[in-house]
């Protein structure tokens, strides 16, 4: 197929976004950032770490979004005495038959919200990620596939630590993006009052099936990337790992003391075709991936403490990395 070809699939497959954005727009204020990076979640199956204090419309957001792509949404409140059947279901004894039967939990659905994912102990976390993985539960003897789409935006608050259970790394390094929500402006906190005092449902239209998102999914994968763009993103993720190695970020060697991991290497090429995709494009270009790359690498790299010392965080460092990695 050539980049014409592939083009024209693209404008075809994406006209759609237009309106798919105006209608979660009738609901959601502003956070257009947010809403293009769940987006490209959905299209490259990724799902999504957000941190953002309580009252930013977590919730609301991924729910109108499973409203707009006629698919079904849970909320899953994580605490300390959740356990894992609570999520992914357990047996239950019928005895009118005499037979232990499967009920399924809140997992089986297309979009959920997994709220403070770091409040639930490690048990927990690890089924939750497992089927995030697999895409599939196992409860008893048998094993249940989870239905089609199936994405998760898990949620952490950053200001209160107490009880918590952080998620390890190698958790952590399973999401496709780790995203800040922040506070809306002055205007945009007056439309969210006016469309919200009345406590009035705001009624949106579908606009995508899960067919049509299966078929979006595999125009995407068809975008083209010249093969030093792929290199160009193997060489972020290397300077992540060596910076010394790299003359113009020699100076970094120290600040990080693990770099990113494979998998950020599938994800950020996978994300900028993505990103290319919502851009109306067939194929990527070096913006693509600045645009994704910091949400890309900023939760798979651990500082050292030499940089925590310094008070500097992951995103300055990622920021360096973009602006002084040579772009071909």
């Amino acid at each position: 197929m050539t980049i014409e070809e592939i083009h024209r699939n693209v404008l075809d497959s994406s006209a759609v976004l237009d309106d798919l954005q105006a209608e979660i727009g009738k609901v959601i204020v502003g956070q257009e950032h947010i809403i293009r990076r769940l987006i490209i979640g959905i299209l490259i199956n990724g799902h999504i770490l957000l941190e953002g204090v309580p009252g930013l419309a977590k919730t609301l957001l991924l729910s109108t979004l499973a409203r707009v792509f006629d698919a079904s949404f849970r909320r899953i409140q994580f605490t300390p005495d959740l356990l894992p059947a609570d999520i992914t279901g357990t047996l239950i004894y019928d005895q009118r038959t005499g037979e232990f039967k499967p009920k399924r939990g809140p997992i089986f659905s297309n979009y959920i919200l997994a709220d403070e994912i770091n409040r639930a102990p490690s048990k927990v976390q690890s089924a939750l990620l497992e089927a995030m993985q697999e895409r599939q539960v196992t409860i008893g003897d048998e094993t249940h596939p989870l239905p089609f789409p199936f994405f998760v935006m898990a949620t952490q608050n950053p200001i209160e630590q107490e009880g918590t259970y952080p998620l390890p790394e190698a958790q952590v390094d399973r999401f496709l993006f780790k995203l800040k929500i922040k506070y809306p402006s002055l205007e945009e906190e007056r439309q969210i009052v006016e469309r919200m005092i009345d406590d009035a449902e705001i009624p949106v239209n579908h606009v995508l099936t899960p067919d049509r998102v299966k078929e979006m999914q595999a125009v995407v994968s068809q975008i083209y990337m010249e093969d030093k763009l792929r290199d160009y993103i193997l060489h972020l993720v290397q300077a992540t790992r060596y910076p010394q190695r790299y003359p113009r970020i020699s100076a970094m060697n120290g600040l990080i003391e693990y770099g990113a991991s494979p998998r950020a290497s599938i994800y950020m090429a996978r994300a900028a075709k993505a990103h290319a995709f919502l851009e109306h494009r067939g194929y990527v270009i070096p913006d693509d991936i600045k645009a994704i790359g910091r949400e890309v690498l900023r939760h798979r790299i651990i500082l050292s403490y030499e940089a925590e010392a310094e008070a500097l965080s992951a995103d300055e460092i990622i920021n360096r990395i973009l602006d002084e990695i040579e772009v071909p």
